[in-house]
């Protein structure tokens, strides 16, 4: 509760030092509006509807390419771990294009695909495939030997230490890179959404867009705090506890 309280008050005073710059005029209020400004356009926009239209169709992209991310990367992380030969080549890969930022995928999604929802959800893919195929690497690598070993001295065979030892043990490191890949899908999505109009349906990253196009800042920034709150609440009350648990459950736990 403590720790709820001190977040709260450190939001109050970020937005009174808001309101006070405001109020300085330092910068002019189209560049900078007040608080107030943005939570009225915020309220007008869930009144009308545009808000929740526009995250239900963002989350629909999200979690459509993000899931085919991890069911393409899981595998693939699996492989790298296991054969060295995928480990020098797909990992390698991995390694190299988890470095490359996601709006440097959008213009070869709009080449490929053009202005159509698989460009975007080729960008949110691209974005969570190599840090799932990465974390799933790392987490079997960094499964201790004698879990392996203790298995087979009790007889488990081949696919037992895969299924009920070594995937296990490696959830911790997996559910991490889960993590970041949703972070990475986050951003790349944005990106692919600014960048790609598609007049079927407008996400976040379009009414983002559309505001810096007609300089009201107050859409800009409403929209952003949206985002942000929507990636926090994904990772309190989805990421989190089940990391948490899962580096208790296996002593992975730092405290």
């Amino acid at each position: 509760m403590k720790r709820f309280f001190l977040a709260v008050g450190f939001f109050v005073v970020l937005l009174l030092i808001w309101e006070v710059l405001f109020r300085a005029r330092i910068w002019s209020p189209v560049l900078l509006p007040s608080p107030w400004e943005v939570a009225s356009y915020l309220k007008s926009a869930a009144t009308d509807g545009t808000l929740e239209k526009a995250t239900l169709i963002t989350m629909r992209r999200l979690l459509v390419g993000y899931f085919i991310g991890l069911v393409v990367g899981l595998p693939l992380g699996l492989l790298t771990a296991r054969w060295k030969l995928f480990a020098d080549t797909i990992g390698t890969m991995a390694l190299g294009l988890q470095t490359l930022p996601s709006v440097c995928w959008v213009p070869l999604a709009l080449l490929w695909f053009g202005q159509t929802e698989a460009a975007m959800l080729f960008v949110v893919i691209m974005g969570t495939l190599w840090s799932v195929v990465i974390a799933t690497e790392t987490g079997v690598r960094n499964v201790p030997p004698i879990y392996r070993r203790a298995a087979l001295t009790m007889g488990s065979k081949r696919f037992h230490i895969w299924f009920r030892v070594i995937l296990p043990s490696a959830l911790p490191f997996i559910v991490s890179g889960m993590k970041q890949g949703w972070a990475f899908a986050w951003r790349s999505l944005m990106a692919a959404e600014i960048f790609v109009t598609i007049l079927t349906g407008f996400g976040l990253g379009q009414l983002l867009h559309y505001g810096r196009e007609l300089n009201a800042m107050e859409q800009v920034i409403g929209i952003m705090i949206v985002i942000v709150v929507i990636g926090l609440l994904a990772d309190k009350i989805f990421f989190s506890p089940i990391e948490k648990f899962l580096h208790r459950r296996w002593g992975t736990s730092q405290a």
